[in-house]
């Protein structure tokens, strides 16, 4: 399937669309003039998709530098009439809370719809939060698919119900729901408004104290009403399954696990998949209560829904049994499957054959950490660091590394072990500034560029101010790399691939008073070293640029251009010495069991690098 097809799949045509891909299609389906995001897996696709048809749709749509600019960019469109939609992953919606929160009192004008892609499990995250749980905290109403189809179907209901209430609504995906695939019927493409109009009410939108105690009274009724709604939504379902013993109520991916494993097991349950889940359809919630002996809650993550259902139980005193996860029926933690769910089930009903796979080896399988692809510059940076450590004898031990959130967080393993504390985005330079005030130990801090137009400048200027001696090295990889290769504010195209202003990271860092400001291309290794050496011992901020593409752009410049370059090792030259394979680490450099080192030519990016780390000049262009 082409990209462009989810543009111009015609009504009643049928596409087979991931997740993400289905509420770019929705999103079309329902109107929606402005989109904006800040690139964090698992909600990527959804930006991938828009910056390549966007032109096309007529729609407008930005990388903001945040996820807090961009939720206030669609706000803002949404307050001016247009339909909007800001997307990210969960920890952005932490990063959007300030305005979220408030943006929620204020309300809109026309449509918005905001997507959390949650990540149990925490494939790609710092942490697992649910964010059903933001939902209840911002006072918004929470829709939950299990599917693309409903993805899609929930964008376009998504808007109607915020238009209906002038409030925003949430959607929460998650990274199994954003990503698996799924046929996808689908409805004619609307096109958006161009322009809206904002018509002014202070009253409204300026949330000073005299105004926000009156937002939320509204705020309060207007949540009483969507209640109502959610109470007889047909979002919200009973699949009776022919039996009253047992009641299961599920909501989102949960839903997928506890259809398998009764359909399997051929059941005899009742199930109430609840879709739309904030507010709480309490009456609907309640009859179900009723018509069953006992109640299962199958949720991910936190038990949110099954805290909903005991306060039910216990307001209108009932007397049934709840299972989930505050009575270990089923984990707390980590992402669910079907097999997880049939050993929950088996703990209250004798009805569930559990199948234990038979292994078909005795050999456990062979870790397989990330790790920096070939041709990363990130790895020159780190290897010319560390000599330039080494060459001013300075100890590790007397060496803070405060590291961000991005791919050359995989400092964090060895050789390099470059990573000694990471918690957010941004959060290397505050880390920084505290340790340098904390210990007398020597700081550096480690930041990438797409990541320090996010959330990196507050930061140096606290440590400008403050005089933190802290060296910051900013990894210019060209694109927001560990996402997909989207676009930031440092490079000359933005969100619609159309010609922009191109930021310079240097003359951000001398705006802000840092005196020592070096870019340099870390490719060359000695050159890197040497600027490095000189940052090392200066006395106050540092910032060392070092700029060079990420090696999907290069990689994909050069088979535009017919380049392939690939190199080999020299076996008369090579000693063994083995700086290459232990020092340098390129995933293309290996050892047989002979330890001669050879270049596998189908990871070797051609880049060159380990042509200076080898000391006997052995590694050699091939022929």
């Amino acid at each position: 399937m082409r990209v462009e097809e989810i543009l111009t799949g015609k009504e009643g045509g049928k596409l087979f669309l991931l997740g993400n891909e289905a509420a770019v299609r929705g999103a079309l389906e329902g109107g929606v003039s402005v989109v904006s995001t800040y690139p964090g897996t698992p909600s990527s696709e959804i930006g991938d998709v828009f910056y390549k048809i966007a032109q096309k749709a007529g729609v407008y749509f930005e990388f903001s530098s945040n996820e807090k600019v961009a939720l206030e960019v669609s706000i803002a469109a949404a307050a001016a009439g247009l339909r909007s939609f800001a997307f990210m992953k969960h920890v952005g919606l932490n990063v959007a809370a300030d305005s979220f929160m408030s943006a929620v009192y204020t309300g809109v004008k026309g449509g918005m719809i905001v997507l959390s892609a949650d990540d149990p499990s925490m494939y790609s995250s710092q942490n697992e939060q649910d964010n059903r749980i933001m939902a209840r905290l911002a006072g918004i109403p929470l829709l939950e698919p299990s599917n693309p189809q409903e993805i899609k179907d929930l964008m376009k209901f998504g808007f109607e119900l915020s238009e209906q209430f002038s409030i925003p609504v949430l959607i929460r995906t998650t990274t199994r729901v954003s990503h698996m695939r799924g046929v996808v019927n689908l409805d004619p493409v609307v096109r958006g408004k161009e322009k809206g109009f904002f018509s002014k009410n202070p009253s409204q939108y300026v949330v000073v104290p005299a105004h926000v105690v009156k937002l939320r009274k509204e705020l309060i009724e207007k949540l009483c009403k969507i209640k109502e709604i959610a109470d007889s939504s047909p979002l919200n379902k009973i699949i009776d399954q022919g039996g009253k013993t047992l009641g299961i109520i599920t909501s989102g991916g949960a839903f997928n696990y506890v259809m398998d494993v009764v359909s399997e097991n051929d059941l005899k349950v009742n199930i109430l998949k609840l879709t739309f889940s904030h507010p709480f359809p309490e009456k609907l919630v309640l009859d179900f209560i009723n018509s069953v002996d006992k109640i299962l809650v199958a949720e991910e993550v936190e038990p949110v829904m099954e805290k909903e259902v005991l306060a039910i139980i216990g307001k209108h005193n009932i007397k049934k049994k709840v299972f989930g996860k505050l009575d270990d029926t089923l984990p707390r933690i980590y992402e669910y499957n079907p097999d997880i769910i049939s050993a929950g089930m088996a703990k209250i009903t004798d009805k569930i054959s559990i199948k234990k796979e038979k292994s078909t080896t005795e050999l456990p399988l062979p870790l397989r950490p990330p790790v920096l692809c070939p041709g990363c510059p990130h790895r020159a940076s780190y290897y010319a660091l560390k000599k330039a450590i080494k060459g001013l004898k300075l100890k590790e031990e007397e060496i803070i590394y405060s590291s961000d959130i991005g791919c050359y967080a995989l400092a964090l393993q060895p050789p390099y072990k470059m990573a000694d504390y990471c918690i957010s985005m941004g959060s290397s330079l505050g880390i920084g500034c505290g340790f340098a005030k904390a210990t007398n130990q020597k700081v550096i801090s480690f930041i990438g560029d797409s990541t320090f137009f996010h959330a990196g400048m507050p930061g140096l200027v606290n440590a400008v101010h403050n005089k933190a001696k802290i060296l910051l090295v900013v990894m210019d990889n060209r694109i927001t790399g560990m996402t997909g290769g989207q676009t930031n504010p440092g490079v000359p195209l933005d969100g619609m691939g159309n010609p922009a202003p191109e930021v310079s990271i240097e003359g951000i860092a001398r705006g802000i008073g840092v005196k020592l400001v070096k870019t340099v291309d870390p490719f060359d290794l000695k050159k890197t070293e040497e600027v490095f050496k000189e940052a090392l011992q200066y006395e106050g901020v540092a910032v060392v640029i070092t700029k060079h593409p990420c090696a999907m752009l290069t990689d994909a410049e050069n088979r535009r251009k017919g380049i392939n370059i690939k190199y080999k090792v020299n076996q008369e030259k090579c000693i063994k010495c083995l700086i290459c394979v232990k020092n340098f680490t390129c995933p293309a450099i290996f050892t047989e069991k002979d330890g001669s080192v050879h270049l596998n030519p189908l990871l070797c990016d051609g880049c060159g690098v380990c042509v200076q780390v080898c000391p006997k000049k052995a590694i050699e262009v091939k022929k």
